[in-house]
């Protein structure tokens, strides 16, 4: 099994409460942090994590 990492807040770095492995792909991903208490939508690939729309961006 290759190596976890975990996925950092954008926003504040931080850790948040997701670990993913190096071959993990998410699309459009809602992570969010504890911290901050920030939800950004996030795309991960080959442990790569770029952000796609920050939370106040986006229009509730």
């Amino acid at each position: 099994m290759g190596q976890m990492i975990w996925l950092l807040c954008p926003v504040c770095g931080n850790k948040t409460r997701l670990k993913v492995r190096p071959d993990t792909e998410l699309v459009n991903f809602p992570l969010y942090c504890p911290k901050c208490k920030q939800e950004t939508l996030v795309n991960v690939k080959k442990g790569n994590l770029s952000v796609v729309c920050l939370s106040s961006l986006i229009s509730k």
